[in-house]
């Protein structure tokens, strides 16, 4: 409390006019709250130090009696045991003397009497004539033996460390009660860290009664989120338990922070893909230095390099000697991602929250980018005119973007994830089989665009002069346009696949075209002109870049012969 007055009474932007001590409190920005929390925090550290001290010097003391009584009582029976034997023996030797008719000082050297005796022959001797004393009387040595037992019986000590502390009778303990209380004194420490950590709550409590810390950004939480940890963990070591309180308040206010993180991050991805002409981007040198940074495996958010706005932006997106062509918002995607992983280093108890928010991120991206691409949905939200093979290539491209770095994300969870957790990592699986659904769509579709051309231009086909026909001169122009549309965009290796697909569709039209027209591979006039109108096709084909070498088996367009 009074860290609190002192802090708030030391800040100046705080209107004097309020009453309210919590109102005061609230006035306080986040640096100033903050510093504040951690002094509270050291205050507590000290007050449970010095609890400890005084209560492990308390347990010291109760240790020390109880294993002093233990060996007084040990020592007390041994001592008992000794007298009655040590009794019994002379018991037996004086009733054989004086059976005999001898006196004990005859039978026995000086020496050879145990001490009791010996004193008292000693004294027989050297006073021959002195009576043995009455009852009532008691000679000095008795009275001080009796002083020094009386002493003995109403106080006794412990030494702990060079103090000896001396415990008096009326103050002395059953070994059952002293048994409890050193059990009793670990139960005082749990209850001061409980009370330090309920505190704490409360004051956690009365600054997030406006919203204040779900308003915080990344960094701001994440140092608080650290100093909590280290405190819970301090007072964890000093006590020896956790206490529950605290964890589960900072569990609270991690979890509202992640639904806000999620949700802005959310409609910020939204927002960008409803604003995407899906139109090839340029890559500025910082999203370069992005992906690189975790082309090792490692996922950090690196810092700016010195020079990096200076340095031009490039065509394309280099990750792991490959090339992606990429729209704007797949870019800030990968950062977005990069945050999620970044802040399940800095805050481990969201771990699995994050995991399940990532998902339906990449679920989102996904989906809603295939609304706005294979749906058409991008014609009226940006008044796009159509969707382009270009448009689809991107889209293609960037999905395969995400499924690169699928795995990557995958094994950055999966490394903090408990064993018993691993069963959530499916999500990854089921986000990476959508995208190459998405994929495949995309391919498909690109070669119905071709398709749909091949049935309108081939079922007019006529085999008549000239050569080539019009016909095929189209498919080859439209052809050329897919090829330079795509090429730039997509892998070669998938260029080829897709005009290999593209091929077969063109065969089966024409096939079908030329049994309408019964048209046969018989050498004749009609088969010449087609056979030229196909070597047309397959040379403007082959010449296309990157497409030379690929295996056309034209001969599957004539009907085989049975």
């Amino acid at each position: 409390m009074q860290c609190i007055v002192n802090e708030v009474s030391q800040t100046e932007e705080i209107d004097k006019d309020v009453v309210k001590l919590a109102d005061q409190m609230r006035m306080l920005n986040f640096l100033q709250w903050f510093e504040l929390l951690k002094n509270i925090f050291s205050n507590f550290i000290v007050f449970l130090k010095r609890i400890k001290g005084t209560l492990n010097v308390i347990r010291s003391v109760v240790l020390l009696v109880l294993d002093k009584n233990q060996r007084s009582k040990e020592v007390g029976d041994i001592s008992v045991q000794t007298n009655s034997a040590k009794e019994s023996s002379i018991d037996t030797e004086v009733a054989y003397l004086t059976h005999e008719g001898m006196f004990i000082s005859d039978a026995f050297n000086e020496e050879d009497l145990p001490s009791t005796v010996a004193d008292s022959v000693s004294q027989r001797n050297f006073y021959p004539d002195s009576q043995p004393s009455s009852s009532n009387s008691v000679s000095e040595a008795e009275c001080t033996t009796d002083s020094s037992s009386s002493k003995e019986q109403t106080s006794s000590s412990v030494t702990l460390g060079r103090i000896e502390i001396m415990i008096g009778e009326d103050i002395k303990l059953s070994e059952l009660e002293l048994g409890r209380l050193a059990n009793n004194i670990q139960e005082l420490l749990y209850s001061a860290s409980d009370i330090c950590h309920d505190r704490s709550v409360r004051f956690l409590m009365a600054r997030a009664k406006d919203g204040f810390l779900e308003k915080l950004n990344s960094t701001e939480f994440v140092a608080l989120s650290r100093l909590m940890e280290t405190f819970i963990l301090d007072t964890e070591q000093i006590c020896g338990r956790k206490s529950m309180s605290l964890r589960g308040a900072l569990q609270s206010q991690a979890n509202r922070f992640v639904n806000r993180f999620h949700e802005e991050r959310k409609t910020k991805l939204s927002l960008l893909l409803d604003n995407e002409r899906w139109k090839q981007a340029d890559v500025p040198a910082e999203f370069q230095d992005l992906v690189d940074s975790i082309s090792d495996g490692k996922i950090a958010l690196p810092e700016k390099k010195a020079g990096a706005e200076e340095r031009k932006p490039t065509d394309f997106l280099i990750v792991d000697g490959q090339k992606y062509a990429v729209v704007g918002t797949v870019l800030l995607l990968i950062r977005i991602i990069l945050e999620y992983c970044q802040c399940v280093d800095n805050i481990p108890s969201i771990l699995t929250d994050m995991l399940t928010r990532l998902s339906d991120l990449l679920k989102y991206f996904n989906s809603r980018s295939c609304q706005l691409v294979l749906g058409a949905g991008a014609l009226p939200v940006v008044g796009l005119k159509t969707i382009t093979t270009k448009n689809l290539a991107l889209s293609s491209r960037c999905l395969q973007l995400i499924v690169y770095y699928i795995p990557v994300i995958r094994a950055h969870f999966e490394a903090r994830l408990q064993p018993k957790q691993f069963s959530m990592l499916r999500h990854f699986d089921h986000i990476t089989k959508d995208y190459h659904d998405h994929i495949a769509e995309i391919s498909s579709k690109l070669v119905a665009i071709m398709d749909t051309l091949f049935d309108k231009l081939l079922s007019k086909y006529e085999v008549k002069a000239p050569v080539p026909s019009m016909c095929f001169r189209n498919i080859c122009k439209q052809m050329a346009k897919m090829h330079e549309a795509i090429y730039d965009l997509l892998p070669e290796e998938q260029t080829q696949m897709l005009f290999l697909r593209i091929n077969a569709s063109y065969k089966f039209h024409l096939k079908r075209q030329l049994a309408h027209l019964n048209v046969v591979n018989d050498g004749g006039p009609q088969n010449g002109l087609v056979t030229a109108d196909v070597a047309f096709y397959t040379g403007n084909l082959q010449a296309l870049k990157g497409l030379q070498t690929l295996d056309l088996n034209m001969a599957e367009i004539w009907e085989q012969k049975r």
